[in-house]
């Protein structure tokens, strides 16, 4: 990052839970004449990007996060946009984040006081969390994002207050505020809000902070162990199949003279920022050849599986997803094969992670839709089975039209309108449903039937 010559630049968290109104804020923070030139970086949870092409057109730096939580998984990606973004730092004033509704938000906010570079340039200005009135209590006492996503909040926004009650609303907000008694509540109907309210409002406290999660201090990583060995061609890693279809495993040269744990640790941050990178998959047999490069070994095939080394001889730092218990390392000599020890290890807390059952299915391809099926086959969907659908979004291409059709859905709600042209833009369809216990096979035989053509689908 280059040398910071001017005060920091403000950073504003935004958060909720799936389906809350946060793409709604978003967009009206980028229209609001408030002065403030704002940078975005947005992410979101699913196997199709669709949250870019919902937000308004505007003149902002918009940036989309890898698919996947901001949280440790992704945070040396948040760190890398923030890097990039602040070699540009004329272009902009302010930066908003907007996260998954699925993610915890200490890992974000933790960003901007354990990383040095980060910490020099940014402040964190505030964490802003949209709530959906109507549907939080449904995921509150089952979902562990959505309490630390009120519980870390600055400034909370009740929204959708038309779809409750005024006696709902006020017992919504006495509970958050046993939760969370220092934030500031405002009550809206889509997101409406006084952009003073949420911008610039100076209210992230670390100390506050520290009192809800103890250790927000302590980073997360998206690997568990790191172990200190000399490699060479004659090694190899020999895992059993078990419950994971694959473990990411990471190479670094060791920086220091002798075996030691301290030194192991303190290249774990390097190693958080290479695993954001894309990785490069490998099954049974191949070898692991670069150093500084994370690979995804396939667990799929049963039995034993080995993966071999192609690495000059020298002594490395080899991150793991998993703890050393579940693989082992060997080594060829001329009597035979012989277990090969770390010299030193360290290991880290588990990163973050979802609940298994909530799961995405996206659903992209050419060709237009009859509205009639399409409508018909969203409400018997939703019917029987919107219990289970936290989330649903996505762009049809409508026959016969030429403005794009934009929808969204939360549970049994469900909201579609027409959009800009299309113009020149290719005609396609991006469909996303978030929720638990999703049949794949229903998901894209449903939609398939809408199309007036069926093409070939892909399905992500």
């Amino acid at each position: 990052m280059p040398e910071n010559k001017s005060r920091k630049v403000p950073v504003t968290v935004l958060t909720g839970f799936l389906g809350s109104g946060k793409t709604t804020l978003l967009n009206r923070i980028l229209t609001e004449n408030h002065g403030k030139r704002i940078a975005v970086i947005e992410n979101e949870f699913g196997e199709i990007g669709i949250d870019d092409a919902l937000v308004v057109q505007s003149d902002e730096e918009i940036f989309e996060m890898n698919n996947g939580c901001i949280c440790c998984t992704v945070r040396g990606d948040l760190i890398r946009i923030l890097g990039n973004l602040m070699r540009r730092r004329d272009r902009f004033d302010y930066i908003l984040v907007e996260t998954t509704g699925l993610a915890d938000p200490a890992p974000v906010a933790q960003t901007f006081f354990v990383d040095d570079e980060v910490h020099e340039l940014l402040e964190l200005d505030g964490i802003v969390t949209v709530i959906d009135s109507k549907h939080v209590l449904l995921h509150l006492d089952s979902s562990p994002e959505c309490k630390e996503q009120i519980a870390f909040a600055d400034v909370i926004l009740l929204n959708k207050t038309d779809l409750v009650s005024t006696e709902e609303l006020d017992r919504l907000e006495e509970k958050i505020r046993a939760m969370n008694a220092m934030a500031k509540i405002f009550r809206s109907k889509d997101a409406a809000v006084d952009m003073d309210n949420i911008l610039n409002v100076k209210g992230f406290d670390l100390n506050r902070a520290l009192a809800v999660k103890p250790t927000f201090l302590e980073p997360e990583y998206p690997f568990e162990w790191v172990g200190q060995y000399e490699l060479d061609d004659a090694c190899k890693l020999e895992l059993q199949d078990g419950p994971d279809p694959s473990m990411n495993m990471l190479l670094m040269e060791y920086r220091g003279s002798k075996p030691c744990e301290t030194t192991l640790k303190g290249m774990a941050e390097q190693a958080m920022r290479q695993f954001s990178h894309e990785k490069t998959k490998l099954k049974p047999g191949e070898a692991l050849s670069r150093i500084d490069h994370v690979y995804e070994l396939n667990l799929n095939t049963p039995g034993t599986m080995t993966f071999n080394f192609a690495l000059k001889k020298g002594v490395y730092a080899v991150f793991t997803q998993h703890r050393p218990e579940e693989f082992q390392m060997a080594i060829k000599t001329n009597s035979g094969e012989q277990a090969l020890k770390p010299q030193a290890e360290h290991s880290f807390e588990a990163g973050h992670s979802h609940d298994n059952e909530v799961s995405s299915v996206g659903i992209e391809c050419d060709g237009d839709i009859n509205h009639i099926k399409f409508n018909e086959w969203l409400g018997c969907l939703l019917r029987e089975k919107g219990a289970d659908i936290f989330r649903m979004k996505g762009i049809v291409s409508v026959a016969g039209e030429d403005q794009r059709f934009v929808f969204q859905g939360v549970h049994m709600l469900f909201d579609g309108r027409p959009d800009r042209p299309w113009l020149d833009e290719k005609r396609i369809n991006q469909v996303i449903f978030i929720g638990r216990n999703l049949n794949r096979n229903e998901l894209v035989e449903g939609f398939q039937k809408c199309l007036v053509k069926e093409p070939h689908l892909s399905l992500k």
